[in-house]
């Protein structure tokens, strides 16, 4: 069962989002908050699996409520549901720890498919927004835009380990390794399918 929070500024929404979802069989609502403050107790006394939160929220936005949860809470995963498309916006984000990113503008299937992405270990990020462009940065600095779960596979990865030899060792499907493959790839501004690897051998030894 996949324990679901929300936390928007806009009661109608939460309340539209909680309507079509519950009638799914493998999600529970564990509450709603309006501000981030709220959120954070929250999941201090609900422990949800997924919070799917908004940015600008009262009190604590979403960006600051990501990194407390993330900091106290590491195992529970934030879908960032909002209106905000700019690369600086997606960018905080994603070093907050977000794992999941979609616009308000998507379609509530989308949304579904999003909550069941993250929770079975991969990302998701909406096809309508650009993943920050951070070739000039330093190599340490880009890492921490991957999801812990990401961050191991680049070690892996850097040993020389397959896709498959990955999925044994962590327990998860060879599609999910894939997809976390081409995720970090896109994260990282990467392109080719030679370039990761090249990537995760430059950053073996920082590990």
């Amino acid at each position: 069962m996949i324990r679901i929070a929300i936390a928007d500024d806009h009661q109608s929404l939460v309340d539209g989002i909680q309507l079509h979802l519950k009638k799914e069989t493998d999600i529970e609502f564990v509450g709603t908050a309006n501000d981030g403050e709220t959120l954070l107790q929250f999941v201090r006394d609900q422990n949800p699996n997924i919070v799917i939160t908004d940015i600008r929220m009262p009190k604590l936005d979403g960006i600051q409520a990501t990194k407390k949860i993330k900091k106290e809470f590491p195992q529970t995963k934030i879908l960032v549901f909002t209106m905000f498309d700019q690369e600086d916006a997606v960018k905080q984000m994603l070093k907050a720890g977000a794992d999941g990113y979609i616009l308000k503008n998507a379609t509530l299937e989308d949304l579904l498919t999003a909550v069941r992405s993250i929770n079975d270990g991969s990302s998701y990020f909406d096809e309508q927004i650009s993943i920050p462009n951070i070739e000039e940065e330093p190599m340490a600095n880009r890492d921490q835009l991957l999801t812990r779960r990401q961050y191991q596979i680049l070690q892996l990865i850097a040993q020389g380990k397959t896709s498959l030899e990955i999925a044994d060792e962590l327990y998860i499907g060879v599609y999910t390794v894939d997809t976390h493959r081409k995720n970090m790839a896109r994260i990282l501004g990467l392109k080719g399918k030679g370039e990761l690897l090249r990537y995760a051998l430059e950053r073996k030894y920082d590990f």
